[in-house]
């Protein structure tokens, strides 16, 4: 039998090691004062003011223990639930981030290839463009604007050239542009720039001062005094212009004056180009188009004097070339008729001639005996003839640009040209004489011409699913082996085509089945 040791109050060792107070830290009270004799007493504790697993504080339970303060107060696994939400929550916004950064890089990754394929689209169409111009040399025959419009590359993509339309600005022109229908800034008179839309007086004299090789002002033009003043100073060149776009850094000019309203270069009149002051760029909101002059003029326009089978020009403005003049006419005539349009056109006496036409005149040939002969001659000693204008391309605008012409001139002009535009009529220059009368034709004679080297191409190129484009302006010069010359890209102009256009490809809808009416 246990024996227990009692105290002198007649309790156990264990009961008053019950009764002792204990650390707030633990549950509850154990273990309980379980009373041993029948003389032995539980001990009263005073009553704990938290419940604790769904007892009374203070209240024994069934074997009289009595609850205390608790460490917790509420199950453990609420702390797990919350941590495990945060933690997926956590791994899904590092999901949805990583799945954005995913689909950001592979856009990228689209556009970059869309970017290159346009890119390898441009440089095809160059050599497109540079085998038509080959074959058109060798042929003779032309090609149609159906050579240059929407031409598809496999399946990468797309390409355009185009042709500026100076007739409509309300549709879209393809093919290639003919350097010698424009004015050439590097020979043109200040009288003749003058003349050109948009063009200020402070402008064209500083662009004679800039190409010219003195330091001499012209009347409101420029030389280095103007230039060295600049915030960001420089020289006056004092030498030709190389490209169109250098004009922006001469004293007077501005992108409003080159381009007009025509910001992107295209020709066409588009929303934002007659809008007003809502977007860029700044117009009038009138419904016609503002070209500035930027497609009237040129730098690269220049033919070698020499006929068209490649035979040096007489000039006969030389005393010493009076006898080939003569060998000409007597092969080309007989030699009486030969001999009166020697003594007619004074050869012999030496006078002097501003232009063959001028000869022409003299001489009191027929049109017909003038046109056999007029390619042969020439006023001009040097090798090349640089900035003529072509009046067989050139549009009205540039016409007007002419000396002593009037607009009624360049209409019958342009009639004639129109209506003989498919016979030999045009080969010389001599058809300008059946339209306009001596002084004017005269005028003119020195500064025309009816031959083109230089082209202009404006190469649009679309990969196939409209992601990117690429725009390049190249100048091909076909005199001996036809070369580029200038290779310069337009995409910071934007795109010129139709948004249809892009759309339609976006869509997966190739062009061929889209129906488009080009605009």
């Amino acid at each position: 039998m246990r024996r227990h040791r009692m105290g002198q109050s007649g309790i156990s060792s264990d009961a008053r090691r019950a009764a002792a107070p204990r650390p707030p830290a633990l549950t509850m009270v154990f273990p309980c004062a379980v009373p041993l004799s029948s003389r032995a007493q539980p001990v009263a504790l005073p009553p704990v003011a938290t419940r604790d697993r769904g007892h009374e504080t203070g209240t024994p339970n069934a074997n009289g223990c009595v609850w205390g303060p608790s460490r917790a107060t509420g199950h453990p696994h609420g702390t797990v639930l919350i941590v495990t939400l945060w933690v997926v929550l956590v791994l899904a916004g590092l999901a949805l981030v990583f799945a954005r950064s995913v689909r950001v890089a592979a856009a990228v990754s689209a556009n970059h290839v869309a970017s290159l394929q346009a890119e390898c689209i441009a440089t095809g169409a160059l050599a497109y463009v540079m085998a038509r111009i080959t074959e058109t040399l060798e042929t003779g025959v032309a090609d149609t604007s159906d050579a240059y419009e929407a031409m598809p590359v496999g399946e990468e993509g797309y390409f355009w050239v185009l042709q500026s339309n100076l007739e409509s600005d309300q549709e879209l022109q393809f093919g290639l542009t003919d350097e010698a229908g424009k004015i050439n800034l590097n020979t043109a008179s200040e009288e003749m720039l003058l003349k050109l839309p948009g063009m200020t007086a402070e402008l064209a004299a500083s662009i004679i001062d800039w190409r010219d090789t003195d330091s001499d002002v012209t009347a409101g033009g420029a030389e280095d005094e103007y230039y060295l003043l600049l915030p960001t100073p420089y020289h006056c060149k004092n030498g030709p212009l190389e490209t169109v776009d250098e004009v922006l850094l001469i004293k007077g000019a501005s992108a409003d004056l080159l381009y007009g309203e025509d910001t992107n270069l295209n020709g066409i009149l588009d929303p934002q180009e007659n809008d007003g002051d809502l977007s860029d760029p700044p117009d009038n909101a009138d419904g016609r188009l503002d070209r500035g002059f930027y497609h009237y003029v040129t730098v690269y326009s220049t033919e070698s004097n020499v006929d068209a089978e490649g035979n040096s020009r007489i000039n006969i403005t030389d005393a010493s070339a009076v006898s080939q003049v003569q060998t000409l006419l007597e092969e080309t005539f007989k030699e009486d008729r030969a001999l009166e349009i020697m003594i007619a056109s004074g050869l012999s006496s030496s006078q002097s001639f501003s232009s063959i036409l001028q000869f022409y005149y003299r001489s009191r040939m027929t049109f017909e005996e003038f046109s056999q002969i007029a390619d042969r001659l020439t006023t001009s000693s040097e090798t090349t003839l640089p900035g003529l204008v072509s009046v067989n391309t050139a549009p009205k605008e540039v016409l007007l640009c002419l000396s002593g012409l009037e607009e009624a001139d360049v209409d019958a002009l342009l009639a004639y040209r129109s209506a003989h535009s498919d016979t030999e009529q045009l080969n010389t220059i001599a058809w300008v004489t059946e339209v306009l009368d001596q002084t004017k034709a005269t005028g003119i004679g020195s500064y025309i011409t009816v031959r083109s080297y230089q082209y202009s191409a404006d190469i649009v190129a679309l990969s196939a699913n409209g992601r990117a484009f690429k725009r390049y302006k190249a100048v091909i010069d076909t005199q001996g082996t036809p070369r580029v010359v200038y290779w310069r890209t337009l995409t910071h102009f934007g795109c010129p085509l139709d948004a249809q256009i892009v759309a339609a490809l976006r869509k997966g809808q190739p062009l061929t089945d889209a129906g488009f009416t080009w605009r």
